[in-house]
């Protein structure tokens, strides 16, 4: 089956050709622009306690493959710790059944698919 061609990257200005959105360059810095500003602070400051660092190595060590991929027949390695009930809506944040290990193309669609990411956050008035 033909591959999808290859489509510059969507940061303006940059001619690379690659198979997602961003080059690892410039998807480095709109992730850390997201974490930066997109987040809320509980967010932002929960996935860097030891705690959660802990966990996700854990996590990783004893789950290395994408659960989704698995799924699917696939072997892909998991990049990221998703919770499978999200922490606002009542999730354990360490229990590791809550927990599963996904890939980055996997996790984003997940996050699409729940609104978590995309959502616009309601305005704030002082």
């Amino acid at each position: 089956m033909p591959r999808k061609p290859k489509r510059p990257c969507s940061y303006p200005g940059c001619p690379k050709l690659v198979d997602g959105q961003y080059c690892e360059e410039h998807k480095r810095l709109v992730d850390k622009q997201y974490n930066e500003y997109g987040r809320d602070n509980f967010t932002k400051n929960f996935y860097k306690t030891p705690e959660w660092l802990h966990a996700r190595k854990q996590q990783l060590n004893q789950h290395p493959f994408c659960a989704e991929c698995l799924k699917a027949g696939k072997r892909t390695r998991a990049t990221m710790v998703d919770h499978i009930v999200p922490i606002k809506q009542g999730g354990e944040r360490f229990a590791p059944s809550n927990l599963q290990s996904l890939c980055w193309s996997c996790h984003s669609r997940k996050s699409a698919q729940e609104g978590s990411r995309w959502k616009p956050k309601p305005r704030e008035y002082d």
